[in-house]
């Protein structure tokens, strides 16, 4: 029985005291078959276009660094790992990973540390100078700095929780949805299933969004570094 609206999200199921629901995210392995790999079929295209977009995508954004081209693989393969994690969420009986701030934090902070020691070691002088925006008032430069620096140390937990509070909404607002299902009249569960429909679409769309919009602002984070 589920005590509170939020126990759907609890790593409840063991095996030999290991949370066994943490184990969802290696499902996204069986979605690539064997053939994938040896026979250029429509997947293999469809993948390559993905793939080939996010490159053109992120490298643009990266500048035109000499590692920008090898760069753009670790947010390419950030998306398709946080995209997989929310999409398998919404089948059911699977567990939500990324509602997690554990998971989520796993992944930003590690990201976030490595810009910060990169760019204080190798670009100290443009750290500095990124601290105070230009034409800004002597008068100001103190609190411009406070700002910029409270500003900078969120980051990795602004990604963290934009992540885990969209996944959490959607399905939350399903859950309560659907468990009003029992007291409506027979006539009224047609318009439920109607409304649970669009919301599954919606969170699909969230699912794609959300791991878009992570990767895509850790790129802009590691290109203030360079």
């Amino acid at each position: 029985m589920m005590t509170n609206l939020f126990s759907i999200f609890d790593p409840t199921t063991n095996l030999f005291y290991f949370p066994f629901n943490w184990m969802s995210t290696f499902i996204g392995f069986l979605f690539i078959p064997y053939s994938f790999w040896l026979i250029p079929n429509r997947h293999f295209f469809f993948w390559t276009f993905i793939l080939n977009k996010l490159h053109n995508e992120f490298k643009t954004l990266l500048g035109n660094n000499v590692h920008s081209s090898s760069s753009t693989f670790i947010f390419i393969s950030m998306f398709f790992f946080i995209f997989f994690n929310n999409f398998l969420g919404l089948f059911p009986y699977i567990f939500t990973s990324t509602s997690h701030l554990t998971l989520s934090l796993s992944i930003s902070l590690p990201l976030w540390i490595s810009f910060m020691l990169y760019g204080w070691i190798n670009n100290t002088n443009h750290m500095f100078i990124h601290m105070i925006p230009q034409g800004t008032p002597s008068i100001l430069m103190p609190f411009m700095v406070l700002i910029e620096t409270i500003s900078n140390i969120i980051r990795p937990g602004t990604l963290a929780v934009r992540l885990t509070a969209n996944m959490i909404a959607g399905h939350l607002l399903m859950t309560l949805l659907s468990g009003t299902g029992s007291i409506l009249p027979s006539y009224l569960i047609f318009i439920l299933i109607f409304i649970q429909f669009f919301l599954l679409i919606l969170e699909s769309a969230v699912a794609v969004i959300q791991s878009y919009v992570i990767a895509i602002l850790s790129t802009l984070y590691s290109s203030e570094v360079n």
